[in-house]
């Protein structure tokens, strides 16, 4: 078994040496193999969710008790919009896409992306727009200060922070849709023989309809935000109510566009989700099909709920019931997609190594911020809701054990096929559970304070609030404290780790990934998986029956 496996891919390793001539900007800056790229993306997207996480700890020092302790309410709300910004655009999105383009052309057999240069231009877009947000600090006015939704009057208002905002998510948005076309391409186009759409591994599935969803949303955005550039400066009256423009008319627009963007987060997660427990569980995915189609209802839901984010503008009643009920049909697919992951585990000989265990906390928590988004959709109950603390607790349940969890669980995946080496354990294990005792201190409190009527972006608050407010103040701090350590484990793995990575170091892994040598090499799948490789693969995920000949 083994000297057939070594022989299948000494072409590829030969071709990993050849690379080691080309010097460090030729490789990095002018990248255009998909693993460098992918690494690239990876490293930027850790450092907005740290720069990111440091303007979340600044709120909650604020927030630790009543009064102003340390930010002026106009810099407070500055830091809150920044946090969303960059955590949504500069963290999340980045990171998946990044996952996307080390992953997918693995996964499916492709030799790389299909546009190798375009996939290059589409990382470079990234560092300018954070460097534009960062700026945006300094100059007279400060940074927006609108909220990370930009709401006019506010955003119409604001000084040159928010043109800095505007054109930095445009950046954002085309790199986003530049990565997208890639991905659709290459998932299209590019998979081995015998590897129909229908055989895909999930995390495909998820990026393409992911990839679908950006490139019909992302105009929207960069259309809303080019109005206010208008409205700011050529007396445009799209949401200005003085000339008879409509301030509700760029909610419908954002949201629009927002409602989407919840599922660019997600999908993705899902499909990492959908990798790991049937490794780790030891048996094919549970409804494969089911889930293809339920990833694909939920795209298309998403583009017909955005409404549930204004039940608070005065919809009528009618409008209100549509976006109710459509809100609460997205329960359903996203109901099938964890039973299915519960099925696949159910009865499974499971081990709990630190991608399993980030996954199922993800499978736990991401359920709890489901209800309450199902309890959000009752439009009378949002009524109350709005804009409380309960929101907050709502979407940090969904974002940060949704895909945040996932991309921690991605990352020790994936990390021995990376680098070459196996993570500590140990450490890995310590990094799940102090994040998920500490994500539960700070957020779940929020839940209450939103109850009792805490209102969001505020910097300070009414003396009934204090205890919850102090307890999610540690648990914020104590649950950045350990992303270090996370960073600490990943560097401790590029160097060394604990030993040398095989091939296949999952037992129960069986996509085309873990069919290269870990680390994978510069090039790989020059000449298409063999069919015999594919078929064994699909086989072992279920996907493929056993004839016998």
């Amino acid at each position: 078994m083994t000297t057939a496996h070594d022989a299948l891919h000494t072409p590829a390793h030969d071709h990993a040496h050849e690379e080691h001539h080309v010097s460090f900007v030729q490789r990095w800056f002018y990248a255009t193999n998909h693993k460098d790229i992918g690494t690239l993306y990876l490293w930027f997207a850790f450092s907005m969710f740290i720069t990111g996480g440091i303007m979340a700890l600044c709120i909650r020092a604020e927030l630790f008790q009543p009064g102003l302790q340390f930010w002026q309410p106009e810099f407070f709300n500055q830091l809150t919009t920044l946090h969303g910004v960059i955590m949504v655009f500069g963290a999340i999105m980045p990171a998946f896409t990044g996952l996307a383009n080390w992953m997918l052309p693995l996964m499916i057999g492709a030799p790389d992306m299909a546009f190798a240069r375009m996939n290059n231009w589409s990382f470079w877009l990234l560092p300018p727009a954070a460097a534009l947000l960062m700026i945006s600090f300094f100059v007279p006015g400060g940074a927006a200060a609108g909220g990370w939704t930009l709401y006019p009057p506010l955003s119409i208002q604001a000084g040159m922070g928010m043109d800095l905002a505007i054109f930095a998510i445009h950046l954002l948005g085309l790199s986003s849709i530049m990565g997208s076309i890639n991905i659709v391409t290459t998932v299209l186009n590019m998979r081995a023989p015998g590897m129909t759409m229908l055989k895909m591994p999930l995390f495909g599935w998820t990026m393409l309809i992911t990839a679908y969803l950006l490139i019909a949303v992302a105009p929207v955005l960069a259309g809303a935000v080019t109005m206010l550039l208008t409205d700011r400066h050529f007396d445009t009256h799209f949401f200005k109510a003085i000339g008879g423009g409509d301030p509700v008319l760029f909610q419908h627009i954002f949201w629009f566009f927002g409602h989407p963007e919840v599922y660019i987060m997600a999908l993705p997660a899902f499909g990492v989700v959908s990798q790991i427990i049937p490794t780790f569980a030891r048996k094919p995915l549970f409804g494969y099909v089911s889930m293809v189609y339920a990833t694909c209802s939920i795209a298309i839901l998403s583009f017909m709920v955005w409404g549930h984010h204004m039940f608070a503008v005065g919809m009528p009643a009618s409008t209100q019931l549509f976006f109710m009920f459509l809100t609460m049909l997205i329960a359903v697919p996203t109901g099938v997609k964890v039973f299915n992951w519960i099925a696949t585990m159910w009865q499974g000989s499971m081990t709990f190594e630190t991608p399993m265990l980030f996954s199922i906390g993800f499978v736990c928590l991401f359920t709890i911020g489901g209800f309450s988004g199902l309890i959000l959709a009752i439009a009378p109950v949002d009524t109350q809701m709005q804009d409380t603390y309960y929101v907050v607790a709502h979407f940090h349940y969904v974002l940060v054990a949704g895909a945040l969890f996932t991309l921690f669980a991605a990352t020790y995946y994936w990390l021995p096929k990376w680098t070459g080496n196996m993570y500590h354990e140990g450490r890995g294990q310590f990094h799940f559970w102090w994040s998920m005792i500490w994500f539960n201190v700070t957020f779940f409190p929020m839940h209450f304070l939103g109850l009792a009527g805490m209102p969001r972006r505020i910097p300070d608050y009414a003396l009934q609030f204090t205890d919850f407010n102090a307890m999610a103040t540690v648990g914020a701090f104590c649950f950045g404290l350990g992303q270090i350590f996370f960073l600490f484990n990943v560097i401790h793995t590029i160097r060394g780790g604990v030993g040398k990575a095989p091939a296949k170091p999952w037992e129960g892994a069986n996509t085309l990934e873990w069919e290269v040598p870990s680390p994978a090499p510069h090039h790989t799948w020059e000449t298409p998986p063999s069919l015999e490789i594919v078929e064994k693969g699909l086989k072992a995920q279920g996907l493929l029956e056993d004839h016998h000949e």
